[in-house]
């Protein structure tokens, strides 16, 4: 019987990074993905499993009697029921930190494909377009410099900072908003009223959590603040975007928007966004590259080599 359960290892590695470092905790055995109906008899007898977006809620806890320990492959908790699992001892943990230059790195490819129009040229050329034209270059419509250009972001945590140096190398001029203010913003950025920043961004990019105040946030009202022509980014959560009243806005060619999260994921086909204009959409996958999955798995077996040598290590129970 193996000690330690992995749940659902693909997202994080599907099969180029290594997993046997966990064998120096005790054995180990890693399921690509685990349906609800079986994870009691996959996690049954268990001190540690290790899970990403497998949900790991109050009952299944309480069948768990052997668990000591949940360690979360990801930065949000939201999976588990972390309160049961304070009551019933179970320990766990995240991983916090693990991408922001991957996350921010996303957020400008999607900046660029809309500025720069670099695939719908690709297509053009493909298709024979640069070949026929009797000039030596061609453009689809105006292409936009960011220089000069006004970033905003929401939030100012890891990836809204890289995301700020990303944008201040480009020219750009830098508006914050969060919940606090922070004390070390950048030389010449400001921070500015959460309508200041919808009304003034050229560029404004999502970087808060999802909770109660936060849902829907990019609403029918909000968007109506925004320059014609404004982008949206969205890396953090779905949820903050009313997913219709972006759809009106995007086909009515008022905003335009690059996001890689959407509300439910997979997004159900018949998800407004996935028929718009005038949007790019990425996968979820931000994240996802070698180096940064590298470092949560890294992260995620340090945690768990905490707890077993006694020590409290990224807890959040």
């Amino acid at each position: 019987m193996s000690v330690i359960c992995v749940l659902d290892g693909f997202t994080l590695n599907p099969g180029d990074l290594d997993w046997s470092p966990l064998a120096d905790i005790g054995p180990f055995e890693v399921h690509d993905r685990t349906p609800n109906a079986l994870i009691l008899s996959r996690a049954a007898g268990a001190r540690f499993v290790l899970t990403n977006k497998t949900v790991l809620d109050a009952a299944t806890l309480e069948a768990l009697p052997a668990l000591e320990y949940i360690g979360v492959l990801a930065t949000g908790t939201n999976v588990v029921d972390v309160a049961a699992a304070k009551r019933l001892g179970i320990a766990v943990t995240n991983v916090p930190g693990y991408g922001p230059d991957a996350v921010a790195q996303m957020g400008f490819a999607h900046v660029l494909h809309h500025m720069s129009r670099v695939s719908a040229h690709h297509d053009a050329v493909i298709q024979g377009q640069w070949s026929g034209q009797a000039d030596f270059c061609f453009t689809l419509g105006q292409l936009e410099s960011l220089s000069g250009k006004t970033l905003g972001l929401v939030g100012f945590g890891d990836i809204a900072r890289q995301m700020a140096r990303i944008g201040m190398a480009f020219g750009m001029k830098l508006l914050v908003h969060s919940r606090s203010k922070p004390l070390d913003l950048p030389e010449g950025a400001q921070f500015v009223a959460l309508d200041t920043l919808f009304a003034e961004s050229d560029v404004l990019s999502l970087h808060c959590p999802l909770t109660d105040d936060t849902r829907d946030m990019v609403n029918r009202k909000s968007l109506a603040m925004m320059k014609q022509g404004a982008l949206l980014i969205n890396t953090a959560r779905g949820g903050l975007v009313d997913e219709a009243a972006l759809a009106e806005a995007l086909n009515a060619g008022r905003v335009r928007a690059g996001v890689d999260v959407l509300s439910t994921e997979p997004p159900s086909p018949h998800n407004p966004l996935l028929h718009a204009a005038n949007i790019s959409i990425t996968p979820h996958n931000a994240w996802a590259t070698v180096k940064a999955r590298q470092k949560l798995l890294d992260i995620a077996i340090e945690n768990l080599r905490a707890f077993s040598r006694g020590e409290n290590l990224n807890r959040v129970d």
